[in-house]
């Protein structure tokens, strides 16, 4: 492959709207849209559709899934979430390309961090400015671009944002499964590592609550009355931990119990919640299987159990197909002076969901950045302009064949 005269126009394109590729993200992450945050949602949802209006493309709404939950006292509700945005272009094209991203971030609507600011060293520091506001910004750029070369007619998109991805996309998981059966090439725009590096295996991640319905009663007068909540969450919890290191690469991270109230009360309710993560299809079903187990064998009597969640993303292996598509992106970025390595990872996102599909993807072609998920998120500006381009030749190169798209999906459906 090399850089044809039409692929660097394009690529001209990109580097003249540098100053907009990053001020309208570090504009995004100044609205807080965290994932139950309705308001800031709305907002950034409202932002994400009139920048979207500049494409060539059609533009909708979509409504996603309603999700249950189950709050501290245990009690299960029904969570209603944000619309998804849909950007479409050219449907009928012979190769269909899958971009997916997300609009919500970690980060609630009373979080301390909420602006963008410029360390010492350069960096932006933000709330979602890396995961994936700026990753937002960079796939929109590419796009704009790329609908500039003579050979986009070969190539159709559909843009998916979603507002429930850092939740485990309990409301979007039906649209990212339908757009990765019906497409070839998958771009999600997750962050790089700060020196680049790609993800390239994903483990797989299963949300469990497991609610834990005891008898309240007087804590002198009629103890034996009663069957604590608590007490038997705690047992429960300790077996769960147990469940790690009895399998290669599946741990079981028990990250909150809640319940109880006055000292005096023996506690009748109680909520153990925990994150499963799993390196293949065998280890996922060994660990629904164990968690199922340990769910229906009562810590004592006079409990209740009920056991919500399970499996919310499958996990990606390096089969054949995403193989040859991460070597296709390695000689892409070459091209531009970018080296392009990648390595496992224990995170899960939306390439988990379409790999599940039979969409070979790459997921981390966002912005390079770090410290996701804290008050330290960064990202680096210099490479908003990097990443732009190099989704857009890649972009280039499918609509030219140097990257066979339609033998990449036939690998992945071989492994299926």
């Amino acid at each position: 492959m090399r850089i044809q005269p039409s692929d660097q126009l394009v690529l001209n394109h990109v580097a003249a709207r540098e100053d907009i590729i990053v001020g309208r993200a570090i504009d995004w992450a100044g609205v807080n849209s965290g994932s139950r945050n309705t308001g800031g949602l709305a907002i950034m949802l409202d932002r994400l559709e009139a920048e979207a209006r500049y494409l060539p493309a059609v533009v909708e709404r979509v409504p996603t899934g309603a999700s249950t939950s189950a709050g501290d006292d245990g009690v299960v509700r029904t969570e209603v979430h944000a619309d998804a945005l849909r950007i479409t272009a050219r449907p009928l094209a012979p190769i269909q390309i899958v971009l997916t991203g997300h609009y919500d971030t970690v980060f609630p609507a009373d979080s301390s961090f909420q602006t963008v600011s410029t360390r010492p060293d350069g960096a932006l520091n933000g709330p979602g400015i890396a995961d994936m506001k700026g990753g937002i910004s960079v796939m929109l750029a590419a796009l704009e671009a790329f609908e500039t070369h003579p050979d986009r007619e070969q190539v159709g998109w559909t843009v998916l944002l979603s507002p429930d991805e850092e939740i485990g996309s309990p409301a979007s998981a039906p649209l990212l499964a339908e757009l990765g059966a019906r497409g070839h090439i998958g771009m999600t725009y997750e962050p790089a590592l700060a020196d680049g590096t790609l993800a390239g295996a994903r483990k797989g991640s299963g949300n469990y609550h497991l609610i834990v319905s005891g008898k309240a009663a007087h804590a002198g007068r009629a103890f034996h009355e009663g069957a604590n909540a608590v007490a038997g969450a705690a047992i429960l919890a300790t077996r769960l931990h147990a469940l790690n290191g009895q399998r290669e690469g599946v741990t079981v991270n028990v990250a909150k119990i809640s319940g109880g109230g006055a000292l005096n009360v023996v506690a009748d309710n109680a909520i153990v919640r925990f994150n499963v993560r799993v390196p293949d299809k065998a280890a996922s079903d060994w660990i629904e299987a164990a968690v199922r187990d340990i769910a229906s064998d009562l810590p004592f009597p006079g409990l209740v159990l009920h056991l919500l969640g399970g499996m919310t993303r499958a996990p990606k292996p390096m089969d054949a197909s995403q193989t040859a598509l991460f070597e296709a992106v390695r000689d892409t970025g070459a091209l531009l002076g970018q080296t392009i390595a990648w390595k496992p990872s224990g995170g899960v996102c939306e390439g988990n969901n379409l790999h599940a599909a039979g969409l070979p993807n790459i997921d981390t072609l966002g912005v390079l950045g770090g410290d996701i998920h804290s008050g330290q998120e960064f990202a680096w500006p210099a490479s908003f302009v990097e990443r732009a381009q190099l989704s857009a030749l890649i972009l280039c190169k499918i609509a030219s064949s140097e990257i066979d798209a339609l033998k990449l999906k036939s690998l992945r459906l071989e492994t299926m």
